[in-house]
């Protein structure tokens, strides 16, 4: 177990048990009043508060409905999460999984604007955090059910699909528009970090480069900007980005021909 997954499994099923502990209270709307739990108030995506409790963008996440709900959100967040942890590295998964949660919040207050009934639930975060996953491994098998082998790339398609439908059909009670926005949120994210990653520097260093004064070939640099140097061992990944920039500096004349060698065996292949 990675840890930050395990940090949210825990600060999660310790806010739900202060939600079923603690009272409730009588909550006044222009249609009415109703019982409400004191946590809930307090914490929960409120619509017609949102103004008055801004920061539920963050803390609705955190809240539950019932055992069965924060059971399959952190059964989803065990299953996916630790891998993409481990991929992303802590400070990058915790990120996108707040911004997930919080776009999802963002995405689903238009279609419920001025209501008093609450939106609670980590399903935009994780609906993020499945999307990171099949972003990452895109044909890796997940089994449904334990018997139906989906790829994940399918599977996320599939939910978006159900999830704009439904929502665009409305009527029931599950915040499908926070789901498409927990989609929309880790994607833009991860599209973040990918443009600005190392390798997308390098690549963007690198393409002004004229290999023709310098004796080079056009088709290998174009090859080489396709490196992922994030991809990469460490020791491998420093060696790459140091014939990288001697590319960018004196142009592909300048490798010896191990150079060349190390920048081909770590070239992408093309399919």
């Amino acid at each position: 177990m990675t840890p930050w997954v395990t940090r949210l499994l825990v600060a999660t099923a310790i806010v739900y048990m202060l939600q079923i502990s603690l009272g409730t209270i009588e909550i006044q709307t222009p249609v009415g009043s109703f019982p409400m739990g004191m946590v809930d108030y307090w914490l929960a995506f409120i619509p017609a508060l949102v103004l008055v409790h801004p920061w539920s963008f963050l803390t609705y996440m955190f809240l539950h409905g019932s055992f069965g709900h924060i059971f399959f959100n952190m059964l989803l967040l065990f299953f996916f999460g630790p891998r993409l942890e481990m991929r992303l590295g802590g400070r990058k998964f915790i990120i996108m999984y707040l911004v997930a949660g919080i776009t999802g919040a963002v995405l689903y207050l238009p279609t419920q604007w001025g209501s008093p009934i609450p939106m609670i639930g980590a399903s935009g975060a994780v609906y993020g955090v499945m999307l990171g996953f099949a972003y990452f491994w895109p044909r890796e098998k997940i089994f449904i059910w334990g018997i139906l082998p989906v790829e994940a790339r399918i599977l996320i398609g599939a939910m978006t699909a159900l999830s704009l439908f439904f929502g665009i059909r409305g009527g029931g009670n599950v915040a499908d528009f926070a789901h498409l926005g927990g989609f929309l949120g880790a994607f833009l994210y991860l599209k973040y970090l990918d443009h600005n990653s190392p390798a997308k520097k390098w690549q963007r260093q690198i393409r002004p480069v004229a290999p023709v004064g310098h004796g080079g070939n056009h088709s290998d640099v174009e090859r080489w900007t396709r490196i992922r140097p994030d991809d990469l061992h460490p020791v491998n990944r420093e060696e790459v980005l140091r014939l990288l920039a001697k590319v960018h500096q004196h142009g592909t004349s300048a490798l010896t021909p191990t150079e060349r060698d190390t920048l081909n065996r770590f070239t992408p292949t093309m399919h």
